[in-house]
């Protein structure tokens, strides 16, 4: 598991580095009006994905000790899950607002 999360994180770090080289190259502003609006919009809809998984999580996570008397997961896992869950989503919102006509 933690592999894959190293590998993750390496591969988002390569692309967000290459994209940032690529628009410097190209000579357009990095940050316009449309951008931050688009970001915003991403991160609001990111922030309440990733809070609306939290609490399924935590429900997943009472319900287990209290039916089955025991941990279906540990907490490490469940954070590490929920910073992958925003931060991807963010990622995907972004670029898809980005694609996506006004």
């Amino acid at each position: 598991m933690s592999v894959g999360i190293v590998a993750m994180i390496v591969l988002i770090g390569v692309l967000l580095v290459w994209r940032t080289v690529k628009d410097r190259r190209s000579g357009f502003p990095l940050q316009d009006e449309r951008t931050q609006r688009i970001t915003g919009k991403a991160a609001t809809y990111s922030l309440h994905i990733g809070l609306y998984f939290m609490i399924a999580l935590l429900s997943v996570f009472i319900v287990g000790r209290e039916l089955l008397g025991y941990y279906l997961f540990n907490a490490g896992d469940a954070l590490v899950a929920s910073v992958l869950v925003q931060s991807v989503t963010l990622l995907v919102l972004h670029w898809y607002l980005e694609r996506k006509a006004d």
